[in-house]
């Protein structure tokens, strides 16, 4: 069939034409006032278009737009909120240096905003978050993503609860976002090797404020229909489809930049899906400079950022070396290496031919800096890949963290922030990096905040019952059902919450170990309590799904469904509900299996105390102001025993202190000492885990140092970067001939406080001058069960003489700890070009 292809737009009157700039920026998700002029156009169209301010403009008739533009109601506020938008755009930021060299910022999926469905869960909202956050701080950045045809599945729940999947098509045509075009108005195209079959993509824009996202898209005509389907579904199809589109994000979304005159200096792999871009960044230079990969390599190491989200070993992405071999056969090759040092690239043990290739390692392999998403996960991150860094403690593994935030104006619902507004002042919106506004939580009187939060819990309620009616006509349940729905749920009881993926890990199910204990809460007509639950689990997981229908299954069995119910479909929507309107959020995955998490966090800045295990970010944010703790950060190998524990925990939590505090009350009917946390938590919770807080974390630590890297190695003509390859060829030739011939010390067996110690190393440094080396004092306090040094500390030696061949290292320390104590000697490379001195295979003890 011949079809002929066009596109229309809306068309609007003059006085309207900001709606159409407006619609097209993303802006306008965190800017409520901005998605009230889409309601005002016309309700009935806003709830038909799912939301989506771009597809509405597009359904709204000519007549009512033509009556809209002649409404000066209307037109005060559009101008009002234009004036705002525009102001923001032009606005001093908190960063104000030069924009010329970027920051890549490479995801997988994107949750900003529910008319833009390329998203699945925690990974991608954190992803939106960092976008939004990057444009209130005018940071030198763009986002690199793919733009799935089909997006993340839309669950459905059967009459019998069980999950299915429906896969809906996204009109881009009538979405905020625009393809990419040259000069000539033709679409902008980057191409990918897939396997010896040439992938063309097409690329396309989202603003999001100041800033830029840019998605790729094989859904094109010279595409062969498989290859068209690479961007069909966010972790969709097999493991063939995921190598191509990681080929795709990460190959090809360096290969977008390029085509759009823009210079990643340094990128930022968020998880470990990207990590491809290493590979054609070193080709890029290798091919532009001559230069042998090693040289390439030290030239993209220093401006490599990678994130790692996954706490287990099993989550981390793994290719079979058949695949490695069908997409990258002929890499080797363009590269100059072998095919054991390539696939030695992706390989904890590069000598083990039956390891199989991991994302995660060629990101850490290939990126000089490396962060878990909050601090217990970087410990488990440096747990989990010690094995790349043989002979190197614990603690100095060179993976850190930086937990995760939220983005306060995105999460805060629309009543609260209006709230926080008046008496934040403008301050809080305009400078959003001044996290100590949240000190003036206390300027508010507890009667507006707990007004303001009350009518949030009727909003959810109201939401659920829609939610429930909805899922009852679509399952063709009998009218008693339907008038169920109307009586779900009460606006005046304490609400707990729970939304998350559905994943047997997080137990969903922990509250419903004993039914007698959690029946009498439920059924308790004096302090009545309910439960709200949401959340999707991923297609293939059988055990999540069975999650899901136990929860409703319980409900049904008890005749308890109007105190325990699900919402089906969970996402940014049903999230905003929840995270505002509930009143307790519950969490309860078994540590240390949660890497950060971030609904809690939006919740609290809503006033919504958490109850959580000590897992994640609230590992470090808990105190008994904010929220509960269930345990004491406890880890078990049986599993069953956990469960038992920890869900009487959890009910003895709410038994004797949650549900009593709620329904405190004095005489005015308000829950003081409840209202007293809800500040507390806002005020500790909105500094600690806001998303400009991360951002600032990310800047100082990461990309700031990264862009200053590229600039130093940029200025002498990468003189740097290919002195750095030969002084490491230099190090592999040489570094078995170093020896630790002896230690010396005037230590005595025992040492008084405050007396001096002086070590000196006699060291064989064969072909290596001293200047080339760090020699260290290791020391500090020796424990008794494994004769390891504990909380070591590090101090360089320095060259004071040579006997022969040896030279002779020295340094003086203090006795300053008490206690059993030792020290021994290590040698680590020098360089001024480095980092980090931890390089795999370069680290010797005496």
């Amino acid at each position: 069939m011949n079809i002929s292809t066009y596109t229309v737009k809306p068309k609007l009157p003059p006085s309207l034409k900001p709606l159409e700039e407006i619609a097209k920026n993303l802006w306008l998700s965190w800017n409520f006032d901005a998605v009230q002029l889409f309601i005002r156009l016309d309700y009935d169209v806003w709830l038909q278009s799912q939301q989506s301010p771009a597809r509405a403009l597009g359904m709204v008739s000519q007549e009512r737009l033509a009556q809209m533009a002649k409404d000066d109601s209307y037109l005060a506020a559009l101008n009002e909120v234009y004036s705002r938008f525009l102001r923001y755009k032009k606005g001093e930021t908190w960063y104000r240096g030069t924009r010329k060299d970027v920051v890549a910022y490479f995801s997988m999926e994107y949750g900003m905003d529910v008319s833009l469905s390329i998203y699945s869960g925690g990974l991608g909202i954190l992803s939106g978050d960092h976008m939004k956050t990057s444009s209130d701080m005018g940071l030198p950045l763009v986002g690199i993503g793919i733009l799935y045809r089909q997006g993340y599945f839309k669950q459905i729940l059967n009459a019998d609860g069980f999950q299915q999947e429906s896969y809906p098509e996204n009109d881009w045509y009538n979405m905020p976002v625009e393809r990419k075009t040259d000069k000539t108005g033709a679409p902008i195209k980057i191409t990918v090797d897939l396997a010896g079959r040439q992938a063309t993509a097409q690329i396309w824009e989202v603003k999001v404020g100041r800033s830029s996202l840019y998605l790729l898209d094989t859904n094109i005509e010279e595409n062969a229909p498989d290859i068209r389907n690479v961007t069909a579904t966010l972790y969709g199809g097999d493991k063939e489809t995921r190598i191509q589109q990681e080929i795709l994000l990460g190959i090809g979304g360096i290969r977008a930049l390029r085509a759009l005159g823009i210079n990643p200096a340094a990128t930022h792999m968020n998880e470990g899906h990207s990590a491809f871009l290493g590979l054609e960044r070193v080709r890029e230079i290798m091919t532009e400079k001559g230069f042998s990969f090693d040289e390439a390599k030290e030239a993209v190491w220093p401006t490599n950022i990678f994130t790692t989200h996954t706490p287990v070993p099993a989550g981390n992405e793994r290719f079979d070396i058949g695949l490695i071999d069908k997409y990258f056969h002929n890499w080797p090759q363009i590269l100059g290496i072998s095919w054991k040092d390539f696939l030695s690239l992706g390989r904890v043990q590069p000598d083990d031919d039956h390891e199989t290739y991991c994302m995660t390692v060629l990101a850490l392999k290939m990126a000089a800096y490396a962060n878990g998403v909050a601090r217990l996960h970087g410990k488990v991150s440096r747990d989990m890949w010690r094995g790349l860094w043989p002979g190197l403690p614990l603690d100095e593994v060179p993976i850190g963290h930086v937990t995760n935030g939220v983005h306060p104006r995105t999460w805060v619902s629309s009543g609260m922030t209006d709230l926080l507004d008046r008496y934040f002042g403008p301050h809080f919106d305009e400078e959003p990096t001044d996290l100590a506004i949240w000190n003036r939580m206390d300027r508010i009187s507890d009667e507006e905040l707990w007004r303001t939060h009350e009518r949030r819990r009727e909003r959810l309620v109201a939401f659920a019952r829609d939610r429930i009616r909805q899922h009852y006509k679509r399952t063709g349940a009998v009218e008693r059902r339907m008038q169920q729905a109307e009586d779900a749920l009460s606006p005046y009881a304490l609400t707990l919450c729970f939304a998350r993926r559905f994943a047997t890990y997080k137990r969903g199910n922990l509250l419903l170990r004993d039914p007698e204990r959690l029946l009498r809460l439920v059924r308790d007509t004096d302090r009545p309590v309910q439960l709200i639950f949401a959340g999707k689990a991923h297609p293939h997981d059988m055990p999540g799904k069975e999650l899901i229908r136990e929860i409703i299954h319980f409900a049904e069995k008890y005749d308890v469904t109007s105190r325990i119910v699900f919402i089906e479909n969970y996402d940014m929507t049903v999230a905003r509900y929840l995270t505002s309107g509930g009143d307790v959020w519950l969490n309860t995955p078994r540590r240390p299996l949660e890497a950060s998490g971030t609904s809690g966090m939006k919740a609290a800045m809503n006033g919504v105390l958490n109850c959580s295990i000590l897992d994640g970010w609230w590992d470090e944010a808990y105190n008994p102001e904010v929220g509960w703790a269930i345990g004491q950060g406890e880890e078990y190998e049986d599993t069953q025993l956990q469960d038992d524990i920890e869900s009487k925990a959890l009910y003895d939590l709410l038994e004797r202190d949650i549900i009593p505090l709620f329904y405190q009350r004095g005489r005015d009917g308000l829950p003081r000492e409840w209202i007293k946390r809800m500040k507390s938590c806002m005020r500790e919770i909105g500094q600690s885990m806001s998303s400009h807080r991360m951002l600032m974390d990310y800047s100082n630590k990461f990309y700031f140092p990264a862009l200053k890297n590229y600039r130093r190695i940029l200025k002498d003509d990468y003189a740097e970067s290919r002195a750095l390859a030969a002084y490491f060829a230099k190090l592999r030739s040489s570094w078995n001939n170093l020896r630790i011939i002896k230690i010396e010390s005037n230590a005595k067996p025992v040492m008084q406080r405050g007396d001096s110690l002086t070590v000196t190393a006699h060291i064989e440094l064969g072909a290596l001058a001293p200047e080339e080396l760090r020699i260290e004092l290791y020391h500090g306090s020796v424990s008794n069960q494994s004769n390891d040094i504990m909380n070591a500390q590090r101090t360089e030696m320095k060259a004071v003489g040579q006997e022969g061949s040896q030279y002779l290292y020295q340094v003086r320390i203090e006795c300053t700890d008490t206690g059993f104590q030792g020290h021994t000697v290590r040698i680590l490379p020098k360089h001024g070009a480095l980092v980090h001195p931890y390089r795999t295979g370069f680290i010797k003890w005496a």
